[in-house]
């Protein structure tokens, strides 16, 4: 049985949804590739990460921004001041610990005052200890993620990296620019590590 001829308007219906149907399939494809910035962290970027990558971010300042307490931590070479806080945008949380600057007179008073040992437990120390501390430096800044972060995320926030090195476990991702290095693994972000950027550039 011979099937009649099409007509121009079926040629039409046909190239009408085929349009459609590859237009719709661009539009899925599209909006499941899309990856979404870290939430907060623009923000965090200007407030805190961006300062704190040009050495101009002090305690009292870091406190201002997300208040948290100062706390003492035993180390084989002599007890560290670390700040420590939460950072939370849309419902994600991170954890945040920053190790102030200290000169060695600073150093050497702390560790005669204490006389801890490296076994003993970290101690907060009081509000008043960390008004006083106002004015000091920090010498590093580490945000941990308290819920699953993609390397695509990181990637969506701050761009490719320059670097990346091999690790013991996993990679570092290196920004030298923005004082930072991204510890992932598996895909996942582990750790973001800020500096003064001229501790990159050295």
């Amino acid at each position: 049985m011979t099937l009649p001829p099409l007509r121009m308007q079926h040629w039409l219906l046909f190239v009408v949804i085929a349009i459609a149907f590859f237009a719709w399939g661009g539009w899925l494809m599209r909006g499941v590739g899309k990856i979404e910035p870290l939430s907060g962290m623009a923000q965090w970027q200007q407030q805190i990460l961006g300062p704190m990558a040009e050495g101009k971010l002090s305690l009292g300042e870091l406190n201002e921004r997300s208040a948290g307490e100062l706390w003492l931590k035993p180390r084989l070479d002599g007890p560290q001041l670390v700040f420590r806080s939460e950072l939370a945008a849309s419902g994600e949380t991170w954890s945040l610990e920053a190790v102030l600057v200290l000169d060695e007179r600073e150093h050497a008073s702390l560790m005669s005052a204490t006389g801890l040992k490296p076994t003993d437990p970290e101690q907060p120390l009081s509000a008043g200890m960390l008004s006083e501390m106002g004015e000091h430096a920090l010498s590093t800044l580490a945000l941990r993620p308290k819920q699953s972060v993609s390397t695509e995320q990181v990637i969506a926030s701050f761009g490719a990296p320059r670097l990346r090195l091999q690790l013991t476990s996993g990679e570092g991702w290196v920004y030298p620019q923005q004082g930072l290095t991204a510890h992932v693994e598996d895909e996942q972000l582990l750790l973001l590590h800020v500096v003064p950027r001229s501790t990159l550039e050295q």
